[in-house]
C-alpha cells in the first residue's frame, strides 16, 4: 500500500504529471482474480467514489457525444464505442500487454434499446440537505400515508438521502436562474422577473416576450456584483422535479394572491405509483414545502405499484406488449377498466390485459342486467316510483332486507371514500351486487310476473328502484359513465324535476332507520344455509332438480334456530328439500382418524414410536378426540403424550 507506479496510459498528455499509488479497497476480493483492480475515477460510481475519499484526481474523458476530449491523443474526437481495437494495438506496440482475455459481466445497457451505456462524469448543481433533513421528516408525520407503510419508506429516504441534485444537460426545461462569473467565480441566482430585468445589461429585449426557456433566457447578461464584469446564464435547466415540487405553489398564486392561495393548501390528496416517487414527487413537494412553509404540501397520500401486462412483465412498446389507452377504453370499455383499477389492491401490481377486463366486464353485466330486468318490467306495467308514497307501501321482509343491504353499503361506502379505499369499497359493491341479484331479484321474480295493481309488486318495483338509484349514485365517481346511463332511464326518464346527469346530484346518505341487523343476521343465516347446501349438492355431484328428503343443519349460535324455523321453507325450496332437521351434536356425522405427529414423536420415543402408534390407533377414537379438544395429555404405552404430540383429521 502506498507505492507508485507507471501507469498502461502515462503518454497521454492528460496523464502529464499525474501520480500513481495503491490503496486498500474494501470491494477488492483476494478470491477473485488477482486481488488488484485498476480505478478510474471518471469512468465508473465506486471509482469515483474510492477517490473522493482518497482525494485523488480525477480525469473525465468523455464528451456529451460519447467522444474522446482534448488531451487524448490519438483517442481525441473518436467514439468511445469505435476506439477498442486501437487500444489493444496501442498496448501491444508499448510491450505491456500481458494477455487478452473475454470475461463475462454484468454491464449497463439502455432499458428501451438495449444498447450499451458508458459512465460519463460531469459537473452538475446540488442542493445541500443536510439542515433541512430534520425538518422534513417532522413535516412527514404530518401526513396519511396509503399504505401505512409509505411514511417509513418516505423516513428511510431522508435519513439516508445525499445532496439534490437539480440540473439537467438538457436543451428543453425550465432554465435554472444561476448566472456564474467566469472571472471571479461570483454566482448570482435570480430570483424573478423583475430582478431579472433590473440587472439585465444585455439581452432584454430579445428575452421579455417570452417564457424563461432556451435560447431566449439565454440572451440575457448580467452585471457581476463583485468584479462588474458580464455574466452569463449557466446553461443546464432544471431538473423537471423541480417544476413538480412548486406546483402547489406556482400554480396557485402564493407569491401574487396569498389569501387565495391559502383556500387550497395544503392539497387532500395525492396519488402516484409508489416505486421511485419517495425520492422524486413526493420527496420535491416536500422539500419545496419545508423551505416555504414548513408545514405538508398535502394531507392524504395514496402510493399504488405497477401496471403490468397480464403475464407479469413490463409493458414496452418494443415488445409488442403494451396496450394503449385509445384501444383498452374502446374495446373494453372506460368503467370496466376502472372497475379493474379501483377493485385491485394498490399495494400490489396490476396485471392488466383483456382476459381480465373480460372477468370485470361480467360483474358489470350483472349491475346491467338488474337495472335492465326493471327497465323490462316497469315500461310494461307503466310504473313511476314518483307517483308513489313510499309510506303507504306495505313491505316484505325481503323488501326491508334488501334496503337494509343498500344502506348498509352507503353508510361504509361514504367511510371507505372518506378514507380512500377504493378497493375495500368494490369489495363491498361486489357483495351487495350478488346479494340482491342472486337473492333479492331472483326471489322476487313473481311478484313482477303478477297482473293488474297489486300492492306486492308496487313493493318490489320501488324497492328495486330504490336499491339501483342509490348503487349507481354511489359507485357514480368510480363508474361515471354507466352510472349516469342507467341514471337517465331510471331517473330523468320519469322525473322531470331531476337534475340533468348522476353528476349533478348529492352523494346518498345512509338511512340507520332502514338499516335491521335482526333482519340482516335472519336472512343472511338462511343464504349462508343455501349456500353451504348447494355446494354439498356439487360435491356429491347431485343436483338441485333432484329432490331430497331431509337437509340436516346445526347452525353457529342458537338464537339462529328461530331463523331456520321461519324461513324453512325458502331453504326446502331453494335446495328442492321435503324437510329441514335442525341439530345440536354433529358427532354422530363425523368420522375421525388419530393421527400420530410424527417429526414431534420421532425425535421424542426413538424406537418406541410403532408401538406408541399401533395403540394410539386401536384407542377410543372419540377420548382422543375429547383430549385433543381439550389439549389435554394423553397416556400411550406408558408415554405421555402432550396435546401436541397428536392430532385427528375429521371427515364428515
Amino acid at each position: 500500500l502506498g507505492l507508485r507506479y507507471h501507469g498502461p496510459f502515462d503518454d497521454l498528455s492528460i496523464q502529464k504529471g499525474l501520480d500513481h499509488f495503491v490503496i486498500p479497497w474494501d470491494e477488492v476480493s483476494d478470491s477473485d482474480g488477482t486481488g488488484i483492480v485498476h480505478i478510474a475515477p471518471g469512468c465508473g460510481k465506486e471509482d469515483f467514489s474510492l477517490s473522493k475519499s482518497n482525494e485523488i484526481e480525477v480525469i473525465a474523458p468523455l464528451d456529451e457525444f460519447g467522444n474522446y476530449l482534448d488531451g487524448f491523443d490519438y483517442l481525441t474526437g473518436k467514439n468511445v464505442d469505435d476506439v477498442t481495437p486501437e487500444i489493444f494495438t496501442n498496448l501491444k506496440e508499448k510491450g505491456i500487454v500481458y494477455l487478452i482475455d473475454q470475461i463475462k459481466h454484468r454491464y449497463p445497457v439502455c432499458w428501451r434499446h438495449g444498447t450499451p451505456l458508458v459512465f460519463r462524469l460531469v459537473e452538475e448543481w446540488f442542493i445541500s440537505m443536510d439542515e433541512m433533513r430534520y425538518e422534513m421528516m417532522d413535516v412527514v408525520k404530518e401526513i396519511n400515508w396509503i399504505p401505512d407503510w409509505g411514511y417509513e419508506r418516505e423516513m428511510d429516504w431522508l435519513r439516508n438521502m445525499g445532496d439534490w441534485m437539480i440540473s439537467k444537460k438538457r436543451y428543453w426545461g425550465l432554465s435554472l436562474p444561476i448566472w456564474e462569473c467566469k472571472s471571479c467565480g461570483n454566482i448570482e441566482v435570480i430570483g424573478g422577473y423583475e430582478e431579472l430585468k433590473e440587472k439585465a445589461i444585455k439581452g432584454w429585449d430579445n428575452f421579455k416576450a417570452h417564457t424563461p426557456h432556451k435560447p431566449y433566457i439565454d440572451e440575457v447578461e448580467i452585471c457581476c456584483s463583485k468584479c462588474r464584469g458580464a455574466v452569463k446564464r449557466i446553461p443546464d435547466v432544471g431538473n423537471p422535479w423541480l417544476d413538480a415540487g412548486i406546483v402547489p405553489f406556482s400554480t396557485m398564486h402564493y407569491l401574487t394572491d396569498n389569501e387565495y392561495w391559502k383556500q387550497w393548501f395544503p392539497a387532500d390528496f395525492i396519488t402516484e405509483s409508489l416505486p421511485g416517487q419517495f425520492r422524486n414527487w413526493f420527496y420535491s413537494l416536500l422539500a419545496m414545502s419545508t423551505v416555504l412553509e414548513k408545514r405538508a404540501p398535502f394531507k392524504t397520500v395514496l402510493g399504488h405499484a405497477l401496471v403490468k401486462d397480464e403475464k407479469g412483465n413490463d409493458m414496452h412498446k418494443s415488445a409488442g406488449n403494451a396496450i394503449w389507452f385509445e384501444d383498452a377504453a374502446e374495446k373494453m370499455g372506460v368503467d370496466v377498466m376502472r372497475w379493474m383499477y379501483t377493485a385491485h389492491n394498490p399495494e400490489h401490481n396490476l396485471n392488466f390485459g383483456y382476459t381480465i377486463a373480460n372477468e370485470m366486464r361480467k360483474k358489470l353485466l350483472t349491475l346491467w342486467n338488474m337495472y335492465s330486468f326493471y327497465i323490462t318490467y316497469a315500461e310494461i306495467d307503466q310504473f313511476n316510483p314518483y307517483l308513489v308514497d313510499p309510506e303507504k307501501i306495505e313491505y316484505s321482509d325481503l323488501d326491508r332486507w334488501a334496503m337494509a343491504k343498500v344502506h348498509t353499503f352507503l353508510k361504509e361506502a361514504k367511510a371507505d371514500y372518506d378514507e380512500f379505499h377504493a378497493e375495500r369499497l368494490m369489495r363491498r359493491f361486489e357483495d351487495l351486487l350478488d346479494d340482491l341479484s342472486n337473492w333479492y331479484v331472483r326471489r322476487s321474480r313473481r311478484r313482477f310476473w303478477k297482473s293488474g295493481d297489486d300492492s306486492d309488486k308496487t313493493a318490489a318495483y320501488y324497492t328495486l328502484h330504490c336499491s339501483l338509484r342509490l348503487m349507481i349514485s354511489a359507485i357514480a365517481p368510480i363508474m361515471p359513465f354507466i352510472a349516469d346511463e342507467i341514471y337517465q332511464n331510471l331517473v330523468s326518464s320519469v322525473n322531470p324535476d331531476a337534475p340533468e346527469s348522476i353528476h349533478l346530484t348529492s352523494f346518498p346518505k345512509a338511512d340507520e332507520s332502514k338499516i335491521n341487523t335482526d333482519l340482516l343476521e335472519e336472512i343472511d343465516t338462511i343464504i349462508r344455509i343455501v349456500e353451504m347446501g348447494r355446494a354439498a349438492r356439487n360435491k356429491a355431484n347431485i343436483r338441485v332438480r333432484q329432490p331430497l328428503s331431509v337437509l340436516q343443519v346445526k347452525v353457529r349460535y342458537p338464537h339462529q334456530k328461530q331463523f331456520v324455523v321461519k324461513l324453512a321453507d325458502q331453504i326446502k325450496e331453494e335446495l328442492n328439500i321435503k324437510e329441514v332437521q335442525l341439530l345440536d351434536d354433529i358427532s354422530s356425522l363425523v368420522n375421525y382418524t388419530v393421527m400420530p405427529n410424527l417429526p414431534v414423536l420421532g425425535k421424542k420415543l426413538g424406537k418406541a414410536l410403532g408401538t406408541v402408534r399401533n395403540e394410539l390407533a386401536n384407542m377410543p377414537v372419540n377420548d382422543v378426540v375429547a383430549a385433543v379438544k381439550a389439549r389435554h395429555s394423553l397416556q400411550v404405552a406408558g408415554h405421555t403424550l402432550e396435546a401436541d404430540d397428536y392430532y385427528h383429521k375429521r371427515k364428515r
